[in-house]
């Protein structure tokens, strides 16, 4: 319902609903219409069995007042039972007429008409008070005047005919006049005040209910987990942060802490804190059944008991130490890529004298001792030079044009040639199997990148494979849709969750001796190239039986397709097998 702007004056708004009444406010003014709308049929009831007593008893032998009590009581009856609940505006209208104007008229009639000693007079306070709290200031006011003029009018006819004291009546008359104004003074701004303090209250309570929902998604989003719990041990809340640092099963609940006992650290922690209502930090270790050790970091943050009605609660908030020990590493050695990048370049030309000066040396000693010494300075100058050329490959690991021209190489030739060579060189003949499925297939990839990439996957497959022939295996797959893919599988156990959060962050490595830059390195030169590279667990066939591994699968852009795979399906379809 709209109705037109608040006003000013000296005593503040002119009405109390002078804004326009929303959605929030409708039940609060409907139930203050309610009250009004009761008040009269109250009233009209009154009347009409006071008028109807009155003739009974012979007090009186006026019909027409009890006429007027029938005709107000119908009135009041058919606004009651119909009336729609609505604000009186800002001047006299049909609204005004409707409602406070009738019982203005009706009781004024009463008062006239009147052959008995019955005052009617108190009876006005009902239309002033219904104009001040349904209406404006202004209304109200008016209201109070015109019903002031009718006591008055009244008060001077009764003394021109001699039934009264005209001074004692133009005075009494005056005097509720006055009483009259005030009260339509005071209930205008009662009315106003109650109805700013709701508008307050409902916006703060939006304000709260906000910052409420707000709050909710920002602990559901944390990485870190939040716990609120009671000195009893009862789980309040928990975010999904949380249930996965304490491994609770999907579509369970945590409900308390008591529900396993690898829990007991955090209780004690909770207890601790909230007896000697202090902030604590400790680092405990969670031994779960079939999981083994985790050791996470608990910060806890006790509540005012005042602030909650003097319930006592104490926010947890949990971090995986392992993990916060990878990030940590992390940024430490990204920040130095840089720089590493800038001495290996400077590393090369050294070590490079050094590999040529022990291979001249070697050729010259004849002691096995010294020969042996002589062997492990090349190895360990071989192992610098893998260093080094891994630091200076991620620092460019991009199109050799930028990208700009199209590249395409044939996925199945390229894959089994760096296979074959990689298998002759680790002498991996047995272990590594290749299915090549692709056929006469390309993508767009470098051919160079893409021996970098296999080499990289392959290197990190051996360093953790079984001896098993099949240990290892290659495979390629026809495109689906605009992708095709190449998976590298291993046999072997499952890498810790805080290890494949940061498998393609640079140097990052699960072994001091490795420069945690191989799978960096794959990912760089994949996204170069419009390939993605993700690592799942999977299960392959092995020894007639079924195995769980690692896999990596690259996805590349499919290009072309040559007219015989086009024309045999069937070379798809049975995908050739090559073991080395």
């Amino acid at each position: 319902m709209t109705q037109p702007p608040p006003e000013r004056s000296w005593f503040g708004l002119e009405a109390p609903w002078a804004a326009e009444i929303h959605t929030d406010d409708t039940r609060e003014f409907s139930r203050i219409w309610q009250g009004f709308m009761t008040a009269r049929l109250t009233l009209g009831l009154v009347l009409v069995a006071m008028q109807i007593t009155l003739l009974a008893t012979g007090s009186t032998h006026s019909r027409w007042l009890l006429a007027i009590s029938m005709a107000y009581f119908a009135s009041t009856l058919t606004t009651g039972l119909f009336g729609k609940p609505l604000f009186l505006g800002y001047s006299f209208n049909r609204h005004w007429i409707r409602l406070v104007g009738l019982d203005v008229l009706a009781f004024s009639s009463l008062q006239i008409l009147q052959g008995n000693p019955v005052n009617y007079t108190p009876l006005f306070a009902l239309p002033i008070l219904l104009a001040s709290v349904l209406g404006s200031l202004r209304l109200a006011l008016g209201t109070a005047a015109g019903v002031s003029l009718l006591l008055l009018g009244s008060s001077w006819v009764a003394a021109i005919a001699g039934s009264t004291d005209a001074t004692l009546s133009l005075l009494q008359a005056a005097l509720t006049g006055v009483g009259y104004f005030a009260v339509a003074l005071l209930a205008n701004q009662l009315a106003s005040r109650l109805s700013t303090e709701g508008l307050r209250a409902r916006s703060s309570q939006a304000a709260v209910r906000l910052q409420r929902q707000v709050n909710e998604l920002v602990i559901e989003a944390l990485p870190e987990g939040v716990l609120i719990v009671d000195a009893a041990g009862a789980v309040r809340a928990a975010n999904p942060a949380a249930l996965r640092l304490l491994t609770v099963q999907q579509g369970s609940r945590l409900t308390h802490l008591h529900q396993n006992p690898s829990w007991q650290p955090l209780l004690d922690l909770t207890q601790s804190s909230l007896s000697q209502a202090a902030a604590q930090q400790a680092d405990v270790t969670l031994s779960q059944e079939g999981l083994g050790p985790r050791r996470i970091r608990v910060s806890t943050r006790p509540t005012n008991p005042q602030d909650l009605g003097g319930e006592r609660l104490c926010v947890l908030f949990l971090q995986d130490q392992r993990e916060l020990e990878a990030r940590m590493r992390t940024e430490k050695l990204a920040s130095m890529g840089r720089m590493s990048t800038a001495v290996a370049h400077e590393i090369r030309n050294p070590l490079a004298a050094i590999t040529q000066a022990n291979a001249l040396l070697d050729e010259e000693l004849q002691d096995p001792q010294h020969k042996r010494l002589t062997q492990m300075v090349s190895q360990n100058a071989q192992r610098l030079a893998k260093i080094v050329d891994d630091i200076l490959e991620a620092s460019r690991a991009q199109p050799q044009d930028g990208g700009l021209s199209p590249l395409q190489i044939a996925l199945d030739e390229s894959v089994n040639r760096v296979c074959r060579d990689w298998s002759t060189q680790n002498q991996c003949t047995q272990r590594l199997c290749c299915y090549l499925g692709a056929a006469a297939l390309s993508v767009a990839f470098e051919g160079d990148h893409l021996r970098r990439v296999l080499v990289n996957l392959l290197d990190n497959a051996r360093r953790y494979a079984s001896e098993r022939p099949g240990g290892i295996q290659v495979q390629t797959a026809a495109p689906q849709g605009q992708r095709m893919s190449l998976r590298v599988w291993s046999e072997g156990p499952p890498m810790d969750q805080s290890v494949e959060r940061h498998l393609f962050e640079p140097f990052f490595s699960s072994e001091s001796r490795s420069s945690g830059l191989g799978l960096y390195i794959c990912r760089e030169l994949c996204e170069g190239h419009g390939a993605n590279i993700a690592y799942q667990r999977s299960t392959r066939e092995l020894d007639g039986g079924q195995v769980d591994g690692n896999e990596f699968s690259v996805s590349f852009l499919y290009v072309a397709q040559s007219a015989s795979a086009q024309t045999d399906d069937s070379k798809q379809s049975t995908w050739p097998i090559t073991s080395f």
